[in-house]
């Protein structure tokens, strides 16, 4: 098989394409021919070292993909042989991601998909969709599970609804019944996010978006999922809702986080930070039932109509991917495997 790999951390020149055997699923795995791989900011993190210690002498990257299990191992029902599925957390503690013609993984860690919702849904999930409804369940008051309706009531803010996580933040919120609210900083971010289903979004950039927010919201927004921390918070505590949740995933350029220790003790702002490896196997468990649920509904589809522009590269040029992602590239990058 044809398989993407690495040797040693650093920038995106150390991917190599090359041939390995075809590998045979151990207890409790299947194997999985990949169509679509999708690429992730962890994932060139991973690569480049930033805080990401290479555990195997050859590292395939990639977390998420797409495709239909060819091979089962001991304990895993052998029906499950030729069901279309969505992966996560592939390369996450294994050397096997899903940036190859074929990848090992958990029996668990490949979701049925179903057979109206395509590859580049599927390879489009993990990471952003998990990460989304994680940010949505933190709240002290809120569910702890995704369902239409369990949000009915909530005021949601997307920041950088134009991102792969705020994209999923947008399309898990209303499917489950909440108001969105999404910040951006410019028009063509504005279409995207409208796209994915916003019912409002504020350019950040422009105006008063304190008072924007305020406008739609009176009492207040009830959960922010937030991409930027350093750079938002004082726009979050401004309208942030007493007793309202910032669950942050990411701060994205980098600014410090300087906090208002009264102001947010007055709110009794809850601060959740959050990230997939350490949620907690039960938290990941529930993400990806109600994922599920909602890939079954049709509510997170996928291609610039719907806010999240596709990006593909074949599989010979993931360098290139990779440096898509880090340069900032709007949308989601997919890598298409061979078949």
């Amino acid at each position: 098989m044809k398989a993407i790999i690495y040797r040693d951390n650093g920038a995106a020149d150390v991917l190599r394409l090359v041939d390995r055997d075809l590998p045979a699923p151990g207890p409790g795995e299947v194997r999985v021919r990949v169509a679509v791989s999708g690429v992730n900011p962890t994932d060139w993190q991973a690569r480049s070292g930033a805080g990401h210690p290479k555990l195997f002498s050859e590292v395939t990257p990639h977390l998420d993909g797409a495709g239909t299990v060819d091979a089962v191992g001991e304990g895993v029902d052998p029906s499950r042989v030729g069901q279309r599925v969505w992966l996560f957390m592939a390369a996450a503690g294994r050397p096997t991601g899903t940036a190859a013609e074929f990848t090992l993984v958990p029996a668990e860690q490949a979701v049925p998909l179903p057979d109206e919702a395509g590859f580049d849904v599927g390879a489009s999930l993990g990471v952003p969709a998990l990460t989304a409804h994680r940010a949505l369940t933190v709240a002290e008051d809120g569910p702890r599970r995704l369902a239409p309706g369990a949000l009915d009531g909530t005021v949601v803010l997307a920041a950088g609804g134009a991102g792969a996580v705020g994209h999923a933040v947008i399309q898990l919120a209303r499917w489950a019944g909440a108001t969105v609210i999404s910040t951006v900083s410019g028009p063509q971010k504005s279409r995207l996010a409208t796209a994915a289903g916003a019912h409002h979004v504020i350019n950040y950039r422009e105006g008063d978006p304190a008072a924007a927010i305020r406008e739609i919201a009176p009492d207040g927004v009830d959960i922010i999922a937030e991409v930027a921390l350093g750079a938002n918070l004082a726009l979050d505590l401004a309208v942030l809702r007493t007793r309202g949740t910032i669950a942050t995933y990411a701060n994205d350029g980098g600014r410090p986080v300087e906090l208002d220790v009264l102001r947010t003790m007055v709110l009794n702002t809850r601060f959740q930070f959050l990230v997939l490896y350490t949620a907690g196997p039960r938290a990941r468990a529930a993400a990806v039932e109600d994922v599920a649920a909602a890939v079954r509904d049709g509510a997170l589809p996928v291609g610039e109509e719907h806010g999240l522009p596709l990006i593909r590269f074949p599989l010979d040029r993931t360098t290139d991917a990779h440096l898509a992602v880090e340069r900032g590239a709007v949308g989601k990058v997919l890598v298409d495997i061979p078949s």
